[in-house]
């Protein structure tokens, strides 16, 4: 019966998956009217087709796959770290790489000037965008996608630095949150001192889809499937310390080495979407509890489905985000900060609740 409910939902997300890449391919400022006509006849106006091919395939296509890639690495990093930490709360930017990547995009900003542009802007929104912007800017976004990169995994070293390896969990837990606030009091002092560069910056605390282009889309990919094969085959460990650190060590597992392999899996998933796609709240907490909401399963099945409900949940932001107030598009990680909030209030709340009755 659980069997058959895991693979209900791995096809009910690929399902939705597939479905919002069409729904995606059709949102954006441009909309949907103005390039049917060029896309179905494009014998009648050349030019207008070209450019209604560019829009489809070279912006929103990418950009939809893009959102399903970032997701899907935030949900498998979000539940492995709840696995590593035994905490339904913990989120995929507890060991410091949030204010790590944060730090690395201020520092190449200020070094840059820092100008409005750099990380592409209002102009790189939806169809409407000028391809020429996006392509004179390209040297400079790879470079600040490094830069956010080397800063998630710099700031992972430190946290295991200071918590002197990850042989316990709590104090690595400890040293997460003293390096992410270290590191978010650094990005502000150097956001002080570069005040230019303070308007780039938001897009990249706010979180956007909008820079994310077939390179990073491939980039996306790769890592994803290694992480989510690296996790599968690290799953057993995460069932044995879900039972504690005794329990898994009696069972024969190399409990040092794999909790160090897994730290590894959840910091460079982490690190790949946030250097990709800014700073998006909340859909590596809240996936994997949708997915303990609908079935019960073991570590290996939990992190693959996780993954996909993380990715579904960006895309259906992402599509939102560029509906709601379109031809304008919303910041989508302002948008899943807003709704994942509210659906782990309301989950709080069914918990107390449901705690108060079997206590009367």
């Amino acid at each position: 019966m659980m069997q058959a409910r895991v693979w209900w939902l791995v096809w009910a997300g690929v399902l939705g998956a597939l479905a919002l890449v069409v729904l995606g391919i059709c949102v954006g400022s441009a909309g949907l009217e103005n390039l049917i006509g060029p896309l179905l006849n494009p014998t009648l106006d050349p030019p207008q087709t070209a450019m209604a091919q560019q829009i489809v395939w070279q912006i929103r296509l990418p950009r939809t796959l893009g959102a399903w890639a970032a997701g899907a690495l935030l949900g498998l990093a979000g539940a492995v770290a709840q696995g590593l930490f035994r905490n339904p709360l913990a989120d995929p930017y507890l060991l410091g790489s949030a204010s790590g990547a944060s730090l690395g995009v201020a520092l190449a900003l200020a070094a840059l000037g820092g100008g409005a542009g750099m990380l592409g802007g209002g102009n790189m929104m939806n169809g409407g965008v000028a391809v020429s912007v996006f392509s004179s800017a390209l040297w400079v976004r790879l470079g600040l996608t490094g830069a956010a990169f080397l800063g998630a995994v710099l700031a992972v070293m430190l946290t295991l630095v200071l918590s002197r390896g990850v042989g316990h969990t709590l104090r690595l837990l400890l040293a997460g949150v003293v390096v992410g606030v270290v590191l978010g009091a650094m990005t502000h002092l150097v956001l002080l001192f570069s005040p230019e560069s303070l308007q780039a910056m938001q897009a990249f605390m706010l979180g956007s889809t909008a820079f994310v282009g077939w390179t990073s889309c491939v980039l996306m990919a790769g890592v994803w499937a290694v992480c989510v094969l690296a996790a599968w085959l690290l799953a057993r460990v995460l069932d044995g310390l879900s039972l504690g650190d005794a329990t898994a060590i009696s069972l024969g597992l190399p409990v040092a080495p794999m909790r160090a392999a897994l730290v590894a899996v959840l910091a460079m998933a982490t690190g790949t979407a946030v250097a990709q796609t800014g700073l998006i709240a909340f859909v590596g907490l809240a996936a994997p509890h949708l997915v303990r909401s609908v079935v019960k399963t073991t570590h290996a099945h939990l992190m693959l489905l996780s993954s996909l409900m993380g990715g579904v949940l960006l895309m259906a932001a992402d599509t939102l985000a560029r509906w709601l107030i379109a031809p304008q598009e919303l910041p989508v990680g302002m948008l899943t900060a807003v709704l994942g909030g509210g659906y782990l209030l309301w989950l709080m709340h069914r918990s107390s609740s449901l705690g108060g009755g079997r206590a009367a």
